[in-house]
């Protein structure tokens, strides 16, 4: 019996991130009789990469997904609302990278090695959460099942390619001119990135909290399905091209030991331990670019509290944190005969 293909579409297929979707797609094999990149008309006509091959861009338009199995779209909360439900109403099954769709109750929010039930009661659009919230939950699911989380406070250290290619050339621009001596230019954000870290990632809310901190807070929750996990965070971005790293402390409700987590995280899906400190071994972003796991090290018990765990995370926010993850819900979506097609 042959298998199953699948028309697939990249909506931003010209970004950093639609880029790294059709890589991820290609390296994993997924049974795509056809891909088709779609951008904004500024972008149509443009040429991108797929298994060697360059695939001409499309303009994005509500008709574009007739015939359309499942589009992955990273275009952007705007073109996302815009344009995901026309690809739903079409039978197409959008999984969406921006924050567009994350909250809505209609919509899943899905870490395949989290809560991949959640796909079962999808409507045509699914949401990918938020990089950094991604390589957090997948973490601290096992420990969740284990013993139960009480509360989970989180400092990230995210990297600039979180905020697109604009905001790693201003890195890499700032960097170049101060070693010259040379005046620099903050345009991506408020202040210089280079040599320096910024504790504002997005825009600030009447509390004092930014969006992506409450980002962290509220996803958390939903992709863990416990409302009764509270969750504080600082969200912090750092001159490191690619990824994130996160300092992480926990309350449990039962006990763990570091070794429980230890061996827990090891046998965990998605997740590499890396925690010899006698040997001055620990993740750290530039060992995790182009990795698909999420890494683990730092793990060490909190004793100012009862339960109390630390540990440091870090993930490729690219891969894991934005393409992989998207087309591991397609994939999973597959498995589970969850594709909307006639």
């Amino acid at each position: 019996m042959s298998k199953k293909e699948f028309r697939v579409a990249v909506c931003g297929a010209t970004g950093a991130v639609g880029q790294e979707m059709l890589a991820t797609l290609a390296q994993r094999d997924f049974p795509a009789s056809e891909v088709i990149p779609m951008a904004s008309a500024r972008s149509a006509g443009k040429t991108v990469q797929y298994k060697g091959q360059d695939l001409t861009v499309v303009e994005m338009t509500e008709d574009s997904f007739t015939g359309i199995d499942v589009a992955l779209f990273s275009a952007g909360g705007g073109p996302s609302e815009k344009f995901a439900p026309a690809a739903a109403k079409a039978g197409c099954v959008v999984v969406d990278n921006s924050s567009a769709w994350r909250m809505d109750p209609e919509c899943p929010l899905v870490v395949p090695e989290v809560n991949p039930q959640d796909l079962d009661w999808h409507k045509g659009i699914i949401a990918n959460p938020n990089c950094s919230t991604i390589q957090m939950v997948v973490a601290l699911q096992p420990l969740h099942l284990e013993a139960g989380i009480k509360r989970v406070v989180v400092s990230t250290y995210q990297a600039v390619s979180g905020s697109g290619q604009e905001a790693i050339d201003e890195l890499e621009e700032q960097t170049r001119r101060l070693m010259n001596g040379k005046p620099i230019v903050a345009e991506v954000y408020p202040h210089q990135i280079a040599f320096n870290c910024l504790p504002q990632i997005d825009a600030f809310l009447d509390d004092g909290y930014t969006k992506e901190e409450m980002k962290m807070v509220n996803e958390t929750v939903k992709i863990m399905g416990d409302s009764n996990i509270k969750v504080t965070a600082t969200t912090v971005r750092v001159p490191v091209f690619y990824g994130h790293s996160e300092s992480v402390n926990i309350e449990t409700r039962e006990k763990l030991t570091a070794e429980d987590v230890r061996t827990l995280l090891a046998a965990a899906p998605g997740v590499t331990v890396v925690d010899y400190p006698e040997k001055l071994a620990y993740p750290m972003a530039i060992d995790s670019a182009g990795e698909d796991d999420v890494f683990v090290g730092r793990i060490r018990e909190d004793n100012t509290i009862e339960n109390g765990l630390n540990m440091w995370i870090v993930a490729d926010n690219i891969r894991k944190g934005a393409a992989l993850n998207t087309v591991q819900i397609a994939e999973t979506l597959i498995e589970r005969d969850l594709l909307r097609v006639p």
